[in-house]
């Protein structure tokens, strides 16, 4: 515990790193309130039915990415997810579009042309999602006199204008977090929204198990517990890796090789979940599809399709879950891991396997591991994801917060944090000061 205050307090000794959380807690504490920002027109106090609609199922859990933005009609309803759409979006069809794939190999200036395109990519999902939004609203349970000025056009233009902003807005403070602050700005405004929701959930399930005489405080410790255990094997998850090792020629003193002398081992460290939450995000993308298909007919076959799929802790939506972000895990793996260029890059270092030879026998050897450690990696992630339906059949927590027990949320959580402290830890070490993930005695600075 000693070690814990020594280490703040190194933090706080190093001006720009003190400098640079003041900046990321500051612009954090904006999105926060302007989550609670509702609407101009619209009436805040008659928003009970939309709050009630989303603190649950599929609609819960984008509540959640917005923290809470979405049930409160809030200027960030649309929350940062139109981004991240287009950022996927664009991902993808880096894999098809040769433009984009001479971008990704211009370095620098290729970035910022992606990123440029990924913005107005952004504001074009937005114009489409925002309308669609105000007009659901009246379907989600929100009564016509909550419309202060109706649902005329000079409601709607306004709105939809205010929603594009806002989540441009929201891009702006990611992006000056990630430039300014401690870095992951979008992955930072998605986890803080995500933890909004954390206290109110755990409220109504301790006054469930107490109140209701339904467990009492051993039960609620015993979930503690698990939860604990669940966030232990989601960091095995993210931090798991496979170490291949390289060996170099060692350089001579006129700067060529020796090929019979070898130079210092290093590893490859290939990632057992190198696609992190994106199969996910992809399942819950097309889990929405059967309920929004069936819903489009009165048959009996609809009706059972729409209860089955409509239901995210029933047994049929998790079944077909799990299996999808097993294919999705495979699929942005097989795309966001070149193995090839890994080789590639590897011969021209002067590097190889031992046993292997560069070129394509150590790129065949890269993917063949790489497809052996993604199948359990995919099983493992597949597992955490519908972990909050088997822990509402078996032990009856509530909904609200099982979800917090594995799949998107809590795994975004794991992550950011462990990258956020990963940043902090560079800074530490930088200055010769011990880590927040590495315990010891203070570094030395030898004049």
């Amino acid at each position: 515990m000693k070690n814990f205050f020594d280490t703040l307090s190194n933090i706080w000794k190093i001006d720009e790193l003190r400098n640079r959380i003041i900046l990321t807690l500051g612009l954090l504490l904006v999105y926060r309130f302007g989550a609670h920002v509702i609407l101009p027109g619209v009436d805040g106090d008659q928003l009970a039915a939309l709050d009630s609609k989303t603190s649950s199922g599929l609609l819960g859990i984008l509540d959640a990415f917005t923290g809470g933005a979405f049930a409160k009609a809030s200027v960030f309803a649309l929350g940062i997810m139109p981004y991240i759409s287009a950022s996927i979006v664009v991902q993808l069809m880096g894999i098809a579009i040769p433009y984009l794939q001479k971008l990704q190999k211009e370095g620098e200036s290729g970035r910022r042309t992606i990123n440029q395109i990924t913005r107005w990519l952004t504001i074009g999902i937005c114009i489409v999602q925002a309308p669609a939004y105000l007009y659901g609203l009246g379907a989600l349970g929100v009564p016509d006199s909550a419309f202060i000025l109706g649902k005329g056009l000079d409601f709607i233009i306004p709105s939809v204008i205010i929603l594009v902003t806002g989540t441009i807005f929201a891009m702006w403070l990611g992006e000056k977090i990630t430039d300014k602050g401690i870095g992951n700005g979008i992955s930072l405004l998605i986890m803080i929204g995500i933890i909004a929701r954390l206290p109110q959930s755990f409220a109504q399930e301790f006054a469930s198990r107490v109140s209701e005489n339904n467990g009492g405080l051993m039960l609620i410790l015993i979930e503690v517990i698990i939860w604990f255990v669940v966030i232990l094997a989601c960091i095995m998850l993210v931090m798991a890796t496979r170490q291949i090792p390289v060996q170099y020629a060692r350089r001579t003193a006129t700067g060529g090789y020796e090929k019979n002398v070898m130079g210092a081992r290093q590893f490859i460290p290939l990632k057992l979940n190198a696609s992190g939450v994106m199969p996910i995000i992809f399942a819950q993308a097309i889990m929405f599809v059967p309920s929004a298909l069936a819903s489009l007919s009165d048959s009996e076959t609809a009706q059972s399709v729409q209860a089955a799929f409509g239901d995210i802790f029933g047994f049929w939506y998790n079944l077909v879950f799990a299996l999808l972000i097993i294919v999705f895990t495979f699929f942005y793996t097989a795309i966001t891991v070149p193995t090839n260029k890994m080789a590639d890059d590897l011969k021209r270092s002067g590097g190889f396997i031992p046993g292997t030879r560069p070129g394509k026998e150590t790129g065949d050897l890269l993917d063949k591991i790489m497809s052996l450690i993604t199948f359990p990696g995919s099983v493992f992630l597949a597992i955490i994801a519908v972990l909050p339906a088997i822990v509402v059949k078996i032990v009856g927590i509530q909904q609200g917060w099982a979800l917090f027990y594995g799949g998107t949320s809590l795994l975004i959580m794991v992550g950011v944090a462990i990258d956020t402290m990963q940043q902090v830890n560079s800074y530490l070490l930088n200055r010769h000061y011990d880590g927040l993930m590495k315990t010891g005695k203070n570094r030395k600075v030898v004049a």
